[in-house]
């Protein structure tokens, strides 16, 4: 029995698809969802760690001196880059100047050491805040294709239906192939939101990793130029300890 063009639309296409189209469609949905979760968390997050970040700058700016930024970031374990940076490189500083060299990874002048601490830190959280953004790219260019794919493969089996069936007019083959253009639109629904959110993310990233460079340059400044803290301050992280560092843009 041919459809009438009322019965088209989706519900229509979805009972009349096959498994590779049920398949196209499933992974488009899993796409969807994996896209809005790294968009909605990472926005959210991105939108805590600034607050944090403003909050400590204040704080770390009006500090009378860096033995009091020390006591503070051995009080609140760092949770965003600019205090991760900060507790790395006064415990660098203080390492050093108590231990010297002992090993080949702190080799150097205690300025060399510093520099060496600052840029893993920040290389580490680099990393950090990159996570989830291949899966984003991935999906803003792959999903029109693959939505394109199901169209594809809709229209053949729609032509072949009609072929089969020998209605051949323009009515007939209107409905099926339009039906088919719907995996289109729904590649394009999941790519669009993906690829947005992907430029969004890349620019906060890229700002905050810009500020973090230039304060990074700024605290080096302060260790290196002979504002030393005190050496009981601030403890080293125990062996073993995560402690999670920042990242350059």
């Amino acid at each position: 029995m041919t459809p009438t063009p009322n019965s088209m639309g989706f519900a229509h296409f979805l009972a009349q698809a096959d498994g590779v189209a049920k398949f196209i469609l499933v992974a488009m949905l899993i796409a969807s969802i994996a896209s809005w979760y790294l968009i909605l968390t990472k926005a959210i997050g991105n939108w805590i760690m600034r607050r944090r970040s403003d909050r400590f700058l204040d704080f770390f700016w009006n500090a009378p001196s860096l033995d009091e930024v020390a006591t503070h970031v051995e009080q609140h374990h760092p949770r965003e880059p600019f205090a991760h940076l900060a507790y790395h490189g006064l415990v660098a500083s203080r390492h050093h100047a108590r231990h010297g060299v002992n090993k080949l990874d702190e080799a150097g002048t205690s300025s060399d050491f510093i520099t060496r601490i600052l840029k893993r830190t920040i290389d580490e959280d680099t990393a950090k805040m990159e996570s989830g953004l291949t899966v984003l790219a991935s999906i803003g260019s792959t999903a029109p294709f693959v939505g394109l794919l199901g169209t594809v493969w809709g229209i053949y089996h729609a032509l072949v239906a009609i072929g089969m069936s020998g209605a051949g007019t323009l009515d007939k083959v209107a409905g099926p192939v339009g039906e088919a253009l719907i995996m289109t639109a729904i590649g394009l629904a999941v790519a669009i939101p993906a690829v947005l959110g992907y430029n969004f993310i890349v620019r906060a990233n890229r700002m905050t990793l810009a500020r973090l460079d230039s304060f990074a340059h700024d605290l080096f400044a302060f260790l290196a130029t002979g504002a030393k803290i005190d050496s009981q301050t601030l403890q080293e992280p125990a062996a073993g300890a995560n402690v999670a560092p920042l990242r350059r843009a």
